[in-house]
């Protein structure tokens, strides 16, 4: 039975037009209607090279439902080969294009034969999410633009494909793709990333020559990283765990060395080294963090299942809090929930959290109201969830999407320091409510 969702935190496939736009030189292509890209295009920076306001679109109408929309998009790719100085265009479908029944596997196809830079993926809203939406779309570029094996270029000993968090929608995601590359090179690897600055196109094109594949992602992404370690029998690493603070990071780092066989010894020593920094900071403030005590022990995230998992991990870990329900609303599919509920059991002194999958906000609010904090808790989440943190009383952060009041440039939560940065976050949300 059909029922009304409060608060989604997700949008529809076609949203993975931000996955494309993340990368330098790409540009999506979309057979959908007028609306949908000005709909999808809020998430934390929407301009840049390409605005989403002049994607190239075929702005599915009437004529079109009636009497199919092949031809337009034929037309819409060869004008925007003309005009648009790109050097990769994915072509991405929407829900009127995939209901009217037309092939833009062929129409593609056609300019694929003639050695365009195009790529096709089929997005319709009803298929499903921006999160699968951003793991179809990295795949369909793997596998139609990057060459077949027996063409690919050698390996580069020592060089690693990096993939993490979804460009976005998570505010943070240029920032932390960046320190977890800085983290990696302190092992003595090359890493390779294809979002964001100064990689883009031809970050992608080196895609086949790592020695090693990464994805730091619950879910998200980690089917077309199999994808792609499959065409180029790249060994991959699934870390499931975004790293803040320095319990999580230094066990990402001996993973990441581990994997690639760099001498135990030496990973250690990289370690210890950042560990130290850290904790200087935190001997500094170790008083203010033990007599100040605005901030509860009770903690709740609301978000998807990335920062969920990792927030809970950081707070228990590093910080010594004790989580309750925690909430993940990224429709998260079935077949990997079972993993993520285990590395909720997966922290110290044997402290577990409950995990809650769910799509209704409406819901999850109803279940805060319902729970028995025995105190003030922090709830750390997205724009909606700051009237029922003010209902109970608790200590609001926002960090999740939506993030409607806040601003996210180039800051980072991943890492030591990113520990250190989602722990100023949270004492100054708690401090600002001393302010009468």
């Amino acid at each position: 039975m059909a029922r009304v969702l409060d608060q989604p935190r997700y949008a529809c496939a076609l949203g993975a037009m931000n996955t494309v736009h993340s990368i330098e030189g790409a540009i999506p292509v979309l057979h959908a209607g007028p609306g949908c890209a000005g709909k999808l295009a809020g998430y934390n920076g929407s301009s840049g090279r390409f605005s989403p306001n002049l994607f190239p679109c075929t702005s599915v109408s009437e004529k079109e439902v009636v009497f199919g929309g092949n031809e337009k998009l034929r037309s819409t790719i060869e004008n925007a080969l003309k005009v648009i100085d790109a050097q990769l265009f994915v072509t991405l479908s929407g829900c009127s294009a995939e209901l009217i029944g037309d092939d833009i596997a062929e129409v593609v196809g056609k300019f694929q034969a003639e050695g365009k830079p195009v790529v096709y993926v089929n997005t319709p809203g009803f298929k499903g999410n921006n999160y699968e939406g951003h793991g179809w779309a990295l795949q369909a570029i793997f596998d139609q633009f990057l060459p077949p094996r027996d063409k690919a270029p050698d390996k580069k000993k020592g060089l690693v494909n990096l993939f993490t968090g979804m460009p976005k929608i998570d505010p943070y995601w240029h920032g932390n793709l960046r320190e977890l590359e800085r983290l990696i090179r302190l092992l003595g690897l090359e890493v390779n990333t294809i979002f964001g600055y100064g990689r883009g196109v031809e970050a992608v094109k080196r895609l086949p020559e790592a020695e090693y594949n990464i994805i730091v992602s619950p879910w998200a992404g980690v089917d077309a990283l199999k994808f792609l370690s499959g065409k180029y029998d790249t060994p991959l690493l699934h870390y499931p765990v975004l790293p803040i603070g320095a319990f999580e990071t230094t066990k990402f780092l001996t993973a990441v060395g581990e994997f690639a066989g760099i001498p135990a010894d030496k990973v250690k020593e990289i370690t210890d080294e950042q560990d130290r920094e850290y904790y200087y900071f935190i001997e500094r403030f170790a008083d203010f963090f033990l007599e100040t005590r605005i901030v509860s022990k009770r903690f709740v995230t609301i978000g998807d299942a990335q920062y969920t998992l990792a927030f809970t991990k950081f707070l228990v870990n590093d910080i010594g809090m004790f989580p309750t329900s925690q909430y993940i609303m990224d429709r998260t599919p079935e077949e990997w929930q079972p993993s993520i509920r285990e590395e909720f059991k997966r922290m110290s002194y044997g402290i577990r959290s409950d995990v809650m999958f769910t799509t209704d906000g409406y819901a999850v609010h109803k279940h805060i109201r319902e729970t028995d904090f025995g105190g003030f808790p922090l709830i750390l989440g997205g724009s909606w969830d700051k009237q029922i943190s003010n209902e109970i009383h608790g200590n609001y952060v926002n960090l999740i999407s939506p993030m409607i009041e806040k601003l996210v440039i180039n800051s980072h939560l991943a890492g030591y320091s990113g520990g250190l940065k989602l722990l100023e976050e949270i004492w100054t949300a708690a401090l600002s409510r001393l302010i009468l």
